[in-house]
């Protein structure tokens, strides 16, 4: 199993100190919390999509899933009420840097556009970019995706991955909703969007499947503004203290049946 790697840690490393320097933004707070700029002493407020299921969904009008429970470990870790909200994902960075929350843990994966204007800490866990198609469909890999109408959540990796194959893009805000479009006749050949999300559909009974190997591993991390470095430390020490006393284990054999960090890295190309 590797946990983490040089490339995760000096990617997150260096964006957090590079990007330390541009500015604060944000009210400051009195109390013992006030060094980590939070937006209200005593609470951590943090932010997915709630369109993501398994990772964060609304079910019986609670939020809840993976993203939401590790988000809630950490939060108590850190001697802090959690304090999980939704923002819509294509304007889930503005909202962040104009402090309508502390941080994002919403399965937002590590890169080098992202790491430009928002902190990284260190990856909690990896997933597979995966194409997704209908049941009996003839494409068999992403060489078959040359010209096809493809399914994206706007502003997500998997958006970049559909440009390279073809101009037809059909945007959604929740891959759940795009993986369903897979079922209706004629109106998507393939979606791309994280192996665990479409394994998920799957076990559900939607009739798609999955096509070949993933794309690329992905290294979704918690976000925060650039300049709570206080913040960005105290959650990666939460996340560590999780790792080691088997909270995080606990919550991802619940959502997933497996540890999501462990997983063998050597060989596999790595989401930038």
């Amino acid at each position: 199993m590797k946990k983490k790697t040089g490339l995760f840690v000096s990617l997150a490393a260096t964006a957090a100190l590079v990007l330390g320097a541009c500015g604060s933004g944000g009210s400051e707070n009195s109390g013992e919390e006030g060094g980590m700029n939070l937006l209200e002493d005593g609470k951590l407020t943090y932010a997915s999509s709630g369109l993501y299921k398994p990772f964060s969904f609304e079910e019986g009008g609670d939020l809840q899933g993976f993203d939401v429970e590790i988000g809630a470990a950490i939060a108590e870790e850190m001697g802090l009420e959690p304090n999980p909200v939704t923002s819509p994902w294509e304007t889930i960075i503005q909202s962040l840097l104009g402090n309508k929350f502390d941080a994002v843990i919403g399965s937002m994966s590590i890169t080098k556009e992202r790491a430009e204007r928002v902190a990284f800490s260190d990856p909690y866990y990896y997933s597979g970019g995966m194409i997704f198609v209908p049941e009996g469909s003839d494409i068999q890999g992403a060489e078959d995706l040359e010209g096809k109408r493809i399914g994206v959540v706007a502003q997500s990796t998997y958006d970049e991955a559909a440009q390279e194959y073809t101009d037809d893009i059909k945007y959604y805000n929740s891959d759940v909703v795009a993986l369903k479009d897979l079922t209706v006749e004629g109106r998507l050949d393939a979606v791309i969007t994280a192996d665990v999300v479409g394994f998920e559909a799957i076990s559900s009974g939607m009739a798609i499947q999955e096509v070949g190997e993933p794309l690329w591993v992905e290294q979704p991390a918690f976000a925060v503004r650039p300049e709570d470095e206080e913040l960005l430390a105290e959650m990666d020490k939460a996340l560590d203290a999780i790792i080691e006393d088997g909270t995080y284990a606990e919550i991802s054999e619940k959502y997933f049946g497996r540890d999501l960090l462990d997983v063998d890295l050597e060989g596999i190309t790595i989401l930038e």
